[in-house]
């Protein structure tokens, strides 16, 4: 720890100069370094001396402890409580939201004294900030990607991705071991989907590659680790994968269903540009609190609450029969498409009206303008 009180004592400008050169000598001294107290500072690379950027560290040991059966819950972390009142590393009790082992420095969420509650806050406000910055991004890259891939670079890559299905799998597994993270394949392979240069019969496979080379990087992982709850999950999490796999890429009528649900999404986008923030809301956040507050009534211990429960599972299947009843015999469908089309319709209106008003008046003006210099007066 040597190293870094005596880097906390010069400015970043001098600890990076400091830091790069063929000797080293602390600023403003001329004096050689130890080698052992001032190696922390000597190895640190840019990363490392400017760590107090760092927002927030999830601390990893809650998942492996709870997993394991050491702890019940996440209560018994809180509340944090750090000895003296020096906020690092060794001095802290930490929950959900860690230090920085390495320089022994905590991030600008941690606090001392902290609750349950302060670190989901904390959480929550990273999520938002990481979903903002993730959609720029993609923004960005699709931006991008409409202005390279034009003429030549596009038939490139359609002939270069026009392989063998399984091939593909394998080369989207390949790439997602590497870059370990499926999101990045499957950020990079949409927008190119989305402006024609893939066909969804050529992402289908690579997607499916992503999904399962996603697991491996998991599996590693559990597989250095004495626990065999860890090796448990990582096997579940492949073979979740798998089976979605086996399921609906070998049997050619398989694989074209979920080809078809992604074509009439796409096809309900362009009707309706607001369908994709609509389908989020509901699918991936309406439908799972819905299920887990059906599931919730369930586990009550009041018989009030289970026959509640039953009620409403009741009325929701009743509800999803009348539904595809009113899809597939009452022309549900097309009246949706109908609905969609009216409501883009009507928000394009609205986008275009300053615009029209603005033709308009200049068209009322040079009707005017006309009509005035088309009278003629003659004299008596």
């Amino acid at each position: 720890m040597g190293g870094s009180n005596k880097a906390d004592r010069f400015s970043p400008e001098q600890v990076r100069d400091y830091s790069i050169g063929e000797t080293h000598y602390l600023p403003s001294t001329g004096h050689e370094p130890n080698i052992h107290s001032d190696s922390l500072v000597s190895n640190l690379s840019s990363s490392q001396i400017f760590s107090f950027r760092k927002i927030i560290i999830a601390n990893k040991k809650v998942i492996e402890e709870i997993s394991g059966g050491e702890v019940e819950s996440c209560e018994s972390y809180y509340p944090t409580t750090c000895a003296g009142g020096v906020v690092s590393y060794d001095t802290c009790e930490q929950g959900l939201i860690g230090c920085d082992k390495k320089t022994n420095k905590c991030p600008a969420f941690f606090r001392d004294g902290s609750t349950k509650s302060d670190d989901m806050v904390s959480g929550g406000v990273c999520l938002f900030l990481a979903l903002f910055l993730l959609i720029l991004c993609l923004m960005g890259l699709v931006a991008l990607l409409r202005k390279m891939l034009l003429g030549a670079s596009t038939r490139i890559i359609y002939k270069a991705t026009n392989i063998n299905g399984y091939l593909a799998i394998l080369i989207g597994c390949g790439v997602t071991v590497l870059v370990q993270s499926s999101s990045i394949t499957t950020s990079t392979l949409v927008p190119l989907a989305g402006i024609g240069v893939l066909k969804l019969e050529q992402m289908f496979p690579l997607t499916i590659g992503a999904d399962i080379g996603t697991t491996f990087t998991a599996l590693m992982a559990a597989m250095v680790s004495t626990k065999v709850e860890a090796l448990q999950v990582a096997l579940v999490h492949l073979f979740f994968n798998l089976t979605g796999f086996v399921m609906y890429y070998p049997i050619p009528f398989m694989r074209r269903i979920p080809l078809r649900i992604a074509r009439k999404l796409g096809k309900a986008t362009r009707m309706w540009r607001t369908f994709p923030i609509v389908f989020v809301l509901v699918a991936f956040i309406l439908v799972p609190l819905l299920l887990f507050g059906l599931s919730t009534l369930f586990d009550q211990t009041a018989v009030g609450w289970v026959v509640l429960g039953s009620f409403l599972v009741i009325c929701m299947g009743l509800g999803l029969i009348y539904f595809i009843f009113w899809w597939r015999f009452r022309d549900g469908g097309r009246k949706m498409a109908a609905c969609m089309a009216r409501r883009q319709r009507k928000s394009a209106a609205q986008k275009n009206l300053p615009d029209d008003m603005d033709y308009l008046k200049g068209e009322n003006s040079e009707r005017r303008g006309l009509c005035t210099t088309s009278v003629v007066f003659y004299p008596r």
